[in-house]
């Protein structure tokens, strides 16, 4: 215990000199599982180890999942000396016994906590325990910590996410740090410094087009989540990211709207977190979050969000530049209804503000990925249509010619 003790001393020390975020984390969005969309607080040790499991079996690891994060309520008390401890009858091996064993299948492991005296569950947060939790989380082998915003009665978000980067930096393990205060002070605008990513706004909830009011605060569906990113893609970038929720894929949605969520978070370069229970998850939801060529997209190294370009009548049609010249499309149907779309790629000039980069269509011929049906449809020199079904979507990757 005194070495403990002496360690905290000297993380204190260390961090008012130190305190940053660690760096060449996250270049591209992270990608792995979270235990709330599908369990909520009904987790515990076995649980995890059998998601790990999955996460390797499924090929989910392979296509690019790598952090096994455990949300809230997996707390129990502090000991005497205010060092978090878990929930005994939930993880009776302890933490590191777990994280151990992630490790082992080639994963990383990730944790919750709360910048207020509470977690939302009402389990012990962080708050006055910073450096003690950091410390704590790197001796369990944490390789990434989101950190939410309830019960933080008075607390200025800069400075809490700040203390907790700081222990964080100061225990000296690197760990990815998600910054979840809902969009609520625009941490857009000031997450860069601290966290790789940062939520933009309150819950997801697994339906296309909804939004239930808890009373205190809302849930939303995926279309009013996609909607709440406009203006935002200027802020998001390698090593840090717009977070707009995990993923409720496999949470009970149609098959083709699970397709439309994953495209449209993978233009979004969003971090790609799974949310439902992969260890019985059909082989729709599987092929879906597998997808190696939508993934591709999400984690193209350019590291630029996409954008809509056009809106109308329900139909949205989004552009994305990537790495070496491609561009990614997507085709989203928005209502109920099948829509036949036409685009005629020579008549039309996308142009990027933000990344200066253009389609010069005229002078360049892209051949057509349908990355869907994973073959090649064509290419720019000639009108594309195709038929969107309802909540559905149809994404393409643009293929530069190579020199």
């Amino acid at each position: 215990m005194r070495r403990l003790l002496l360690s905290l001393a000297s993380l204190l020390v260390a961090s008012v000199v130190f305190g940053q975020k660690f760096e060449q984390l996250a270049r591209t969005p992270p990608m792995g599982w979270n235990s709330w969309n599908h369990f909520g607080c009904n987790i515990n040790e076995q649980i995890v180890r059998e998601v790990a499991q999955a996460m390797v079996r499924s090929g989910m690891r392979d296509a690019g999942y790598e952090y096994v994060i455990i949300d809230d309520c997996w707390q129990g008390e502090r000991d005497s000396l205010g060092f978090i401890q878990p929930d005994p009858e939930r993880f009776p091996s302890g933490m590191k016994a777990l994280a151990d064993y992630i490790h082992s299948l080639g994963l990383k492991f990730g944790i919750y906590s709360d910048a207020g005296d509470r977690t939302c569950a009402g389990r012990p947060g962080s708050r006055g325990h910073e450096y003690q939790d950091a410390l704590t989380y790197a001796r369990w082998g944490v390789d990434y910590l989101k950190y939410d915003w309830c019960h933080t009665e008075n607390l200025n978000p800069i400075g809490a996410y700040t203390t907790m980067r700081d222990a964080l930096y100061a225990a000296g393990r690197p760990v990815v740090f998600s910054i979840c205060e809902w969009g609520t002070n625009e941490p857009w605008k000031w997450g860069r410094t601290i966290g790789h990513l940062w939520r933009t706004t309150g819950d997801i909830t697994n339906c296309w087009d909804c939004i239930i009011d808890h009373g205190t605060w809302k849930s939303w569906g995926i279309l009013q989540i996609l909607d709440k990113q406009d203006g935002l893609r200027i802020y998001a970038g390698p090593g840090h990211w717009n977070d707009p929720d995990m993923l409720e894929v496999g949470n009970g949605m149609r098959v083709s709207e699970d397709r439309a969520h994953f495209s449209m978070w993978a233009m979004l370069a969003a971090p790609l977190i799974a949310g439902n229970d992969i260890r019985h998850m059909s082989e729709a939801t599987r092929e879906i979050l597998t997808n190696r060529e939508v993934i591709a997209v999400d984690q193209d190294t350019l590291g630029i969000q996409g954008f809509p370009y056009r809106r109308e009548a329900g139909v949205e049609i989004w552009f994305r530049p990537l790495a070496g010249g491609d561009w990614a499309m997507a085709i989203l149907n928005r209502t109920e209804t099948p829509r036949t779309v036409t685009f005629n790629f020579r008549e039309e000039y996308i142009f990027d503000d933000f990344s200066k980069r253009g389609t010069f269509f005229d002078r360049i011929t892209y051949r057509l990925r349908d990355l869907w049906a994973h073959r090649d449809i064509g290419t720019t020199e000639t009108p594309l249509t195709v038929e969107v079904p309802g909540h559905d979507v149809v994404m393409l990757r643009l293929i530069a010619p190579k020199p």
